[in-house]
């Protein structure tokens, strides 16, 4: 079979003038450069090039060949450069999954900057509040809040943040605030679910982690719903801090039995267990893990992970 690297050496041989100047552009000995176009002479059953002391000189098979070989030998060098170059740049599609109200809270204006900063990455956003299937959707990362249970995950932790329980004050000035837990049952809770009912709600509280019922007329699947039914006065909800803190500082919501709660939630980047992370996938992870952590997103954890952290089998 045909070498082709003895190929694109022969062409180096012909530019280069001589086999110790070809040899000294490549790095290699002149005597393994001379014996490897030999070698392509015996292969081909012609002579390539009528050797001296001085010079070298192309037979008219030599010549033929040379032209027809110097321009492919070039193209497939500058390929292999421009994909040896593309590789150490972030490049090519990234694929992420999110909750429905993601661009709530995360800027446009970063995803602006990070096009900017790699001009050759496209982001792709599938934006539920159902989870993922990384394989299945082929998703590159995906953010996660609580444990990550998925042994074929890779899992980041950005930081962490808190639920808290609260209504509008329209609701509270109609139903009454509630003054201790099994209050609740008295009212109106939002359910995060696709079907009006009952859901319990696993607290944290002065007496230590607790299950409550409540129950509701009104249920939906996302976020962003749950927090415009607060908003109407339509029930009290358990909310994100991220969410509703902005919400209770503007006067919109009102906390309720504040000394409950759900506290120190992970929030994680999580994407498929790989040797070789694409470097537009890596690159986005870290300026998503920046922005959060440096713009009071989510509350930081003590130490950020700073290198991967597999979950274990």
């Amino acid at each position: 079979m045909l070498d082709l690297n003895d190929v694109a050496l022969f062409v180096q041989v012909v530019e280069a003038g001589s086999f110790a100047a070809a040899a000294r552009r490549l790095g290699m000995p002149a005597n393994s450069v001379s014996r490897r176009v030999q070698g392509l002479e015996q292969h081909l059953g012609v002579r390539l090039m009528q050797r001296s002391t001085r010079k070298l000189t192309l037979t008219d098979a030599g010549r033929g060949f040379h032209a027809r070989c110097a321009e492919q030998v070039q193209t497939l060098a500058q390929a292999a450069q421009e994909l040896a170059d593309g590789s150490q740049q972030p490049q090519g599609a990234v694929r992420v999954a999110a909750p429905a109200d993601f661009f709530n809270w995360f800027q446009m204006d970063w995803v602006t900057e990070f096009l900017a900063m790699h001009p050759r990455v496209k982001l792709d956003f599938v934006l539920s509040d159902a989870r993922a299937d990384l394989i299945g959707e082929g998703i590159d990362i995906a953010l996660r809040t609580g444990s990550i249970q998925e042994p074929n995950l890779v899992a980041r932790q950005i930081g962490t943040s808190n639920t808290l329980i609260v209504a509008s004050p329209a609701y509270l000035a109609a139903r009454g605030t509630p003054e201790q837990l099994s209050d609740l049952a008295g009212h109106d809770c939002i359910i995060r679910a696709p079907m009006a009912g009952t859901a319990i709600w696993r607290l944290e509280g002065p007496e230590g982690k607790v299950e409550t019922n409540v129950q509701g007329r009104f249920g939906v699947n996302t976020m962003d719903a749950v927090i415009k039914a607060t908003l109407a006065g339509l029930g009290v909800a358990l909310l994100p801090a991220i969410m509703a803190q902005p919400l209770m500082d503007a006067g919109k919501l009102q906390p309720v039995l504040p000394a409950y709660g759900v506290h120190g939630v992970g929030i994680h980047l999580v994407y498929l267990s790989r040797h070789h992370l694409p470097r537009a996938v890596a690159s986005f992870i870290a300026f998503t893990m920046d922005k959060v952590q440096n713009h009071t997103m989510a509350v930081q954890t003590a130490q950020p992970s700073s290198s991967t952290r597999r979950m274990p089998l």
